[in-house]
């Protein structure tokens, strides 16, 4: 084949190819564009597309642009080499080959490569900025947050959204004249033949170092800004002993910057000097004082005066710069308004009538752990192998006249269990559309065989309770990762009923029509998939669902929200919907403690509301202090929707979201030392508690909880999470969230009296474990073929008293149906396991003395193990005895001074709630008594 021919042949299929993927990424803009605008979202799909289109297009001409009018004055030089003939240089530079060359290079080459370069870097560059358009558009657009910094006393804005834009034009003008530098310098110098330093001082044109000049004048000019932008950078300081700037950093990096800044500004305009005068020694000098200027103040000074001032004075030095990370560190996490009060603990023992008064707090004790119940709701309410529960959710409801905890998961289709020979496209695309039901039960009924009392159960979905139940289709939601065509010829599987189906049409407005042959071929190419384009079951009033999947549907529609880990449902005038915590991020909080390394500031300003069946989200605003979302509202204005327009019932179902108050509690378990001398010997400092679940001891999470707050008349859902003292197990306070009506967002912290002793939850856990008839019966269970899961751990502060109480489920080896079997309850020196919570409290707030277990339980367990339970307490609680009674005259006085020594450990080791400390030693003792007593013999 003629090489021409090849040629051609070459063309067409890389044009093909070109088409091709213009066609495809077509195909997927364009569907993309009917997704948003089936949400109307339309405004905010365009602002994303063509702002960062926009941006990076201006960004690529400019480059462009600017490399090419500095590579233009270029050309002089280059010609004037290339027309002399004789120079020895030019031949021991090309060679040979310079004729070739000197006839190849001319005008209009030099023009072509020149703009073929300066595209080049151009559209290199504006790829770099392809997230760029968010900084842009957020500067636009930005709000004060009326803070300010202690520093500078600017508003903290400009941090968040102005110093962002100003680096980033920082960064892109430097970049962009470097290369602009280094591309012209090294044309210069190789064509004019330069080998050395001093070659290219004495060949260089006026004409070349004027233009070098003017371009290095630019780099100090971008340098200048940039030391002048290292001011404000300082107020993000990780050097000291808080986040933020130190002492050395205000009274010696700053001070360093603000004179680099100076010699900087200076050494440019010794160069702007050079282009007149044509001195370029004040140029050599001006650099020898920058660097030299550079070194002290950015290194050996700031060392010195840290090491040589600060240190030896550190707290006095540091005291103001720890109050800014304090002050700002709690404003940026919203902790600035937490509520503190001291939780008076009750001297008199509250009694089980006194108790019931709180009957909405005893009655929603949450005993079911959402762990073990998922595979309960797998094994009871699955019922075919294609349905699956994702999660575990935790609500309330109104249900009659009574305020109840509730648990519920939503029943969706796993397209992936379907029977190998029904894997075919037509199922996963036009029948197996969806998923159906729900199920709910409250969070502390058990009926018999120890499984969940279930309000709402079964397929068709019926209830038990006063709840409505209209349409519980889920067509949208954590399982619907596919694709699906709706309201097609082709009728959609519904739900089982009997050995028959109950099929119908989707009658709902999700998805987006596919009403033409073009959308038909334009999905068909996105999707890859010639059934879409060729099905005669489509029609042209179907709808196509993509994007189903709740997770990936936000993130979509608003990629600069950040999104809570766990998505809820609720179940409100009959139908689901999926309620999504949505949080805005800052890393730029002045003197704010980041908490993941990186964001420093958060608000959970947004909540999504999805339709399950249809696919609708609103994007609410519920926080309109928050500067950030308000920003956001007025770039993508058809996005936002004001609080206030969320109908009341759904209003009834937000939750505080469990991530924001995870990262707030830790942060406050330091930074509720506002001292800051406290706060820099870390005196006071607490810590998240540790739980015994599943044979491991894993972090405490925070849990909802109906409860009544110190000094409310009624019960509230409250999210909450307890406290211990760093390097102890005893809790020293709790601290919670309300979300019940207009109290929504507000955070309260209760500190128990440091000089009384309160059992944290890994001291109870021990406690437990230490128990030996409770200890007893759960090892025998996790012997007989079943495994033994001790569920949360709840602390459940209640009339000025501390109740414990921790679920414990069964679980058959060869059968993953745990059941909830007993229920352990704690209240001060006392623990009890019954099989029920009522029973269980009845008997712990009894004055008389009870059992850990009921006696029908020891019976099983001495009959089983062979052991005397109760005659082996007896000898426990013999070896709790004062040594000083039982030491026999004449024993050695070492081991009554040993003895004693233990006793003494021990009784201290009680005190503080260490029990396998106190175990230990108190079996030491034991060893030693018998010593003692073999003396005497």
């Amino acid at each position: 084949m003629p090489k021409s021919n090849k040629f051609f042949i070459s063309i067409i299929i890389a044009a093909a190819a070109a088409v091709l993927i213009f066609i495809t990424s077509g195909a997927n803009i364009y569907t993309d564009w009917l997704w948003f605008q089936e949400l109307a979202f339309e405004r905010t799909f365009l602002i994303m597309f063509f702002s960062n289109f926009v941006l990076r297009s201006i960004i690529a001409v400019f480059f462009a642009a600017f490399i090419y009018i500095n590579l233009h004055f270029t050309k002089k030089p280059i010609m004037n080499y290339i027309n002399i003939k004789e120079q020895s240089n030019v031949e021991s530079l090309f060679g040979e080959e310079r004729n070739q060359l000197a006839d190849w290079i001319n005008r209009k080459r030099i023009n072509i490569i020149y703009i073929v370069t300066s595209v080049l870097f151009g559209y290199m560059f504006s790829a770099v900025s392809s997230e760029s358009w968010k900084i842009v558009l957020k500067y636009l657009n930005r709000t004060d947050f009326n803070s300010f910094d202690p520093i500078f006393n600017n508003d903290i804005g400009f941090y968040v959204f102005s110093l962002p834009f100003l680096s980033f034009l920082r960064e892109m003008g430097m970049v962009l004249v470097i290369i602009t530098l280094i591309l012209v310098g090294l044309i210069y110098i190789i064509f004019t033949g330069s080998r050395s330093f001093n070659d290219i001082s004495r060949k260089l044109t006026v004409r070349a170092k004027k233009h070098l000049s003017i371009l290095t004048f630019l780099f100090l000019l971008f340098k200048a800004w940039d030391y002048r932008l290292k001011m404000y950078e300082l107020l993000f300081s990780a050097r000291g002993v808080v986040f933020g700037a130190g002492y050395s950093d205000i009274n010696a990096t700053l001070l360093g910057y603000r004179i680099l800044l100076v010699v900087v500004l200076l050494l440019a305009a010794a160069v702007l000097f050079s282009l007149f005068k044509k001195n370029y020694k004040l140029i050599l000098w001006g650099v020898g004082i920058w660097i030299i200027t550079s070194i002290i103040f950015t290194g050996v000074y700031p060392t010195a005066v840290q090491q040589f001032s600060v240190e030896p004075n550190e707290i006095s030095r540091e005291r103001p710069y720890i109050e800014n990370n304090i002050n700002m560190t709690l404003e940026a996490y919203g902790l600035d308004n937490i509520t503190t009060a001291d939780f008076e603990l009750s001297e008199e023992e509250i009694s089980y009538e006194e108790l019931m008064e709180y009957d909405t707090v005893i009655d929603n004790v949450r005993l079911w752990d959402s762990r073990p119940l998922l595979d309960t709701y797998s094994q009871l309410q699955e019922l075919r192998q294609y349905y699956r529960f994702v999660d575990i959710d935790i609500d309330r409801y109104q249900i009659g006249d009574e305020y109840r905890q509730v648990m519920l998961a939503a029943r969706e289709m796993d397209q992936n269990a379907l029977p190998p020979q029904a894997q075919t496209w037509l199922n996963r695309t036009l029948k197996y559309t969806h998923g159906y039901g729900l199920a709910m039960s409250p969070v502390s009924e058990i009926r018999s065989g120890g499984l969940p009392e279930l309000f709402i159960q079964d397929i068709p979905p019926r209830t038990n309770v006063d709840i409505d139940i209209e349409n519980t289709a889920i067509y949208y939601g954590e399982l619907t990762n596919d694709y699906v065509v709706v309201n097609t010829d082709e009728t959609e599987f519904h739900y089982p009923r009997g050995d028959e189906n109950v099929f119908i049409h989707y009658d709902g407005t999700g998805g987006v029509e596919v009403n033409n042959i073009l959308r038909k071929g334009l999905f068909a190419l996105r999707f890859n998939s010639m059934r879409l384009f060729l099905s005669d079951d489509i029609r042209n009033d179907s709808q196509i669902m993509f994007d189903r999947n709740i997770h990936q549907r936000v993130r979509k529609a608003a990629p600069f929200l950040k999104y809570d880990r766990d998505p809820y449902l609720v179940l409100d005038q009959g139908r689901l919907f999926w309620i999504y915590d949505a949080y805005t991020t800052s890393e730029l909080y002045p003197y704010s403690q980041p908490f993941n390394g990186q964001e420093n500031y958060i608000r959970n300003s947004v909540k999504v509301v999805i339709d399950a069946y249809n696919g609708t989200m609103d994007y609410y605003i519920v926080d309109e202090d928050d500067p950030i979302v308000m920003t956001y509202d007025k770039i993508f204005s058809d996005l936002f929707t004001p609080f206030e327009e969320m109908p009341e019932s759904l209003k009834a179902h937000l939750r505080y979201p469990h991530d924001i108050f995870e990262i707030q509690s830790s942060i406050y378990s330091t930074y509720h030392m506002r001292d800051p001398v406290v706060f820099y010997n870390r005196e006071d400092l607490w810590d998240i508690p540790r739980e015994h679940y599943a044979g491991s001891n894993i972090d405490m999470e925070p849990y909802y909880i109906m409860n009544n707050l110190p000094g409310e008349d009624s019960a509230e859902f409250i999210l909450m999470t307890p406290f211990t003292p760093a390097n102890r197990n005893n809790m020293v306070a709790w601290m919670a969230a309300r979300m019940d009506g207009d109290n929504y967002g507000e955070l309260f912290a209760y500190q128990f009296p440091k000089d009384q002793l309160v059992y944290g939850p890994s001291q109870i856990e021990s406690r437990i474990d230490q128990e030996s008839e409770i200890s007893q019966l759960l090892s025998l269970w996790d012997q007989r073929g079943s495994q033994v899961i001790r569920g949360n751990l709840l602390v459940i502060p209640i009339n000025n008293n501390i109740l414990y109480v921790e679920p414990v489920f069964l679980q058959s080896d060869s059968d993953a149906l745990p059941e909830l079997r007993r229920v352990i309850v704690a209240y001060k020196d006392r623990i009890v396991m019954r099989d029920n919570l009522t029973n269980a409290l009845e008997d712990i707030l009894d004055e008389r003395e009870v059992l850990a277990i009921p006696e029908e339980d020891v019976e099983e367990i001495e009959e089983e193990t062979g052991q005397e339970i109760l005659e082996q307490r007896d000898v426990d609680e013999e070896v709790e005895i004062d040594p000083d009674i039982l030491i026999p005259d004449g024993a050695p006085s070492q081991l009554v001074e040993e003895a004693n020594q233990l006793y003494q450990q021990a009784q201290e080791a009680l005190r503080e709630g260490d029990f396998a400390r106190y175990g230990e030693l108190i079996e030491e003792l034991g060893i030693k008594l018998e010593e003692l007593l073999e003396t005497g013999e």
